[in-house]
């Protein structure tokens, strides 16, 4: 199917590894000049050279940024060019008791994965308006609704991506503008995978078995009982960033395995 994204350009912020590596793929496929970004110029450069080469003739380049600075985010959005696409992907998370986890941590969470996308849309946004077409994208979690007990103050900032999207979607009326966001379940990032490595040096099973006993003890509620792979995710926010989806627009778009369960 073709998308129709040939040469829309799009930022994807935290796209070095990941969910955001893999859609910078999946967009290149379709023909997009994408821009890619990282903390590190380093990590930019390695991301870079991975995806020329598996793309020879596609446009990418990449900007290195620290969202927790907001001179440094002004700075980047002062030197990227206009943009079709946005997505607001880049995400920590840290995995704390809730009597542990002190203030720093949640100042840092909220900094980096709620107001990252907040700066850049506010900059973005309004140009999308005056040319009548864009698609904002805001990548969240099913934490959003989960909300593990360990995972307070990550579940927090992946709630509230979601109702920013939807309260921004409300500015677009009657254009060709679209702001959505998309839940990913459980799915086999690099992090995933370090876990699955890690658990299974410490019980001595395989990383099969590890897999398979974290959603029969702990992510019980996923239907697809595994992982979702990053390419799985990648190829629905890339449908939603086209001029494919314009029918779509303030939705929370589900890619959880079934986890959050609900009708809607």
């Amino acid at each position: 199917m073709d998308l129709k994204l040939k040469n829309k350009t799009a930022f994807i912020s935290g796209s070095t590894a990941g969910i955001g590596y893999a859609t910078a793929k999946t967009l290149l496929g379709e023909g997009a000049k994408v821009i890619i970004n990282g903390r590190s110029n380093d990590s930019v450069e390695k991301a870079l050279t991975r995806l020329r080469k598996d793309f020879p003739n596609g446009q990418v380049t990449g900007f290195p940024a620290n969202f927790q600075k907001e001179d440094e985010v002004k700075t980047l959005c002062e030197s990227l060019p206009e943009l079709d696409i946005l997505v607001n992907n880049i995400g920590i998370y840290k995995a704390a008791s809730f009597f542990e986890m002190e203030d720093a941590s949640w100042q840092e969470q909220f900094d980096i994965n709620i107001m990252s996308g907040v700066r850049l849309s506010r900059y973005f946004l309004p140009k999308m308006l005056q040319k009548n077409w864009g698609r904002i994208v805001f990548i969240s979690s099913e934490c959003a609704e989960l909300v593990p007990p360990d995972l307070l103050a990550y579940s927090m900032t992946k709630t509230a991506m979601v109702a920013i999207a939807k309260g921004l979607a409300q500015l677009t009326k009657g254009t060709g503008v679209t702001v959505n966001s998309i839940v990913p379940g459980s799915t086999l990032s690099e992090g995933a995978k370090q876990f699955l490595k890690d658990e299974a040096e410490k019980s001595g099973k395989s990383e099969a078995a590890v897999e398979a006993d974290f959603f029969k003890e702990i992510r019980t509620s996923s239907l697809i009982q595994r992982f979702a792979s990053v390419d799985e995710v990648a190829t629905t926010i890339t449908y939603y960033c086209s001029p494919l989806a314009s029918a779509t627009n303030g939705a929370s778009i589900k890619v959880e395995g079934g986890s959050t369960g609900g009708l809607i």
